[in-house]
């Protein structure tokens, strides 16, 4: 599964959704395979699938917290208030993680999600446990925690009101301008040194964005939302992630200019990461929507993780190696530079924590609305 898939005879494209496909979990014993019946009914509903809905499952986790002692990630803690996402980023290195749940990386990741009713309740449980020693949180390290279905189930917004109300710090990561629903807590927490915010911005291109990640805001309102972010005080930085050579990677100071213009004070990149299943998702979607430049993509993919697809070594596995990583690199160095993106971060505050009192949290009211 390390890259020589030439597109599949199962791709099937579905408005709003990323994947093509929905390969197997890779922890099943069996594996069913479609056969046409003789009557052309399989080729029939492969020209035109119908829509895939959303469904949510109540996640029934007792701990929230989730902890890592990765050397080459700045967080050692994070929180995420859903499994799977709407969004259905092709490039996500979280799709793999759908595979624990007995769940594909493909389509289940994008329309069968899980969300965490008690994550505010649980969070303040294990904020108040004795000789907890505040850090600052990465909210929604693994997938957004301001994708679609939060409109509906606020978990993330009580998940920062446990954490303004603890004086506990946290940085975020999003592609949604939902973010800014929120801009009442966040200006607050920025007045205390509490949070820092990026908004990912993939690529300028509306097109390429709607095949890629055809839930997320456009790129458009995830500038707007680094401005009105900028402009009530809130730390806002860009995060180029990912970038993927031959397709979005041209693109990448652009990004840097827009967001600089728009109020961004810090900047990142990310070099394309393909573990496991998404080797396979990423080349099918690939062939499937730009066929023309799909071996040359691949072939510079290559070229930046040792001829494979994928390298998962600590150090390498986000900014990759040889020629093309280093020039990659060094362009981001320069344009982060010129547009003084790349100024020391203000640190977050931990003085000032207080453990939390009992929290309710708001489980019936998100129930209600499932």
């Amino acid at each position: 599964m390390d890259g020589s898939l030439h597109g599949s005879p199962m791709a099937q494209v579905r408005k709003g959704r990323g994947a093509v496909s929905s390969p197997p979990c890779r922890y099943d014993r069996f594996v069913s395979v479609a056969v046409d019946d003789g009557w052309g009914t399989l080729e029939e509903e492969m020209r035109d699938p119908p829509p895939l809905p959303t469904t949510l499952t109540r996640d029934a986790t007792r701990s929230v917290i989730a902890w890592n002692d990765s050397p080459d990630i700045g967080f050692d803690r994070a929180v995420n208030p859903y499994r799977g996402c709407e969004h259905g980023c092709i490039y996500c290195y979280a799709r793999p993680s759908h595979a624990w749940l007995g769940l594909s990386p493909g389509l289940d990741f994008e329309t069968k999600l899980l969300f965490k009713p008690e994550a505010p309740r649980l969070l303040a449980r294990e904020l108040s446990r004795p000789g907890y020693v505040p850090r600052p949180i990465a909210l929604g390290s693994n997938t957004d925690p301001y994708q679609p279905v939060e409109r509906r189930l606020g978990i993330t917004r009580a998940i920062l009101e446990v954490l303004l109300g603890a004086r506990h710090p946290c940085t975020i990561v999003t592609k949604s301008a939902l973010v800014l629903r929120d801009l009442d807590l966040l200006t607050e927490m920025a007045r205390h040194r509490l949070v820092r915010v990026h908004l990912s911005v993939t690529t300028l291109d509306r097109r390429l964005a709607r095949l890629m990640e055809p839930r997320a805001a456009t790129p458009g309102r995830r500038l707007q939302a680094i401005n009105a972010l900028a402009a009530a005080g809130v730390p806002a930085g860009v995060l180029a992630a990912p970038m993927i050579p031959g397709l979005n990677d041209a693109e990448l100071e652009r990004i840097l200019e827009a967001a600089a213009r728009a109020g961004a004070t810090s900047a990142a990149y990310v070099l394309l990461r393909l573990p496991n299943e998404l080797r396979e998702l990423f080349t099918e979607w690939l062939t499937t929507h730009y066929p023309e430049r799909a071996a040359r993509v691949l072939a510079l993919i290559r070229e930046t993780r040792g001829g494979k697809l994928n390298d998962p070594r600590f150090g390498t596995r986000f900014s990759g190696e040889g020629v093309y990583a280093a020039t990659l690199a060094r362009r981001f160095e320069i344009a982060a530079r010129r547009l003084g993106l790349d100024g020391p971060r203000a640190g977050l505050d931990c003085s000032a924590f207080t453990p939390p009192r009992r929290w309710e949290g708001t489980e019936a009211r998100q129930l209600a609305l499932l």
